[in-house]
């Protein structure tokens, strides 16, 4: 039974940071990339970063660029999105995505997402 179960997220201040955690299971973890997506109300889904299988390439939205990193333990199954200089425009819910080997060609698999509200 494929699984990705998000958590970390929550209610933070303008200028605080979180670090949102997505573990996996029912599959081999490390054959997958994975990204993180949010999606706030009444707009798309957008995808915020992405890293490599072993872990040894990222890649980040122009919008959170420098403020946000994403890292990886393939003995854990856990991918981490640790958030910076948080905005009030970061708020929505978070959802992490695996695609085996970051092939496009691939539906990948959801996990259900964590909530991040930033508000003072």
């Amino acid at each position: 039974q494929v699984q990705l179960v998000e958590s970390g997220g929550g209610l933070v201040q303008p200028g605080g940071s979180l670090r949102l955690s997505c573990v996996a299971s029912g599959f081999i973890f490390s054959n997958f990339a994975m990204s993180w997506y949010r999606q706030a109300p009444g707009k798309g889904r957008e995808l915020v970063g992405s890293i490599t299988t072993e872990g040894g390439s990222t890649n980040f939205a122009d919008s959170v660029k420098g403020r946000f990193t994403i890292s990886r333990d393939n003995a854990k199954n856990t991918v981490y999105l640790q958030m910076n200089s948080l905005k009030p425009e970061d708020t929505a819910v978070y959802y992490c995505k695996a695609v085996y080997r970051g092939w496009s060609s691939r539906p990948g698999y959801w996990g259900q997402g964590t909530q991040v509200t930033v508000s003072s």
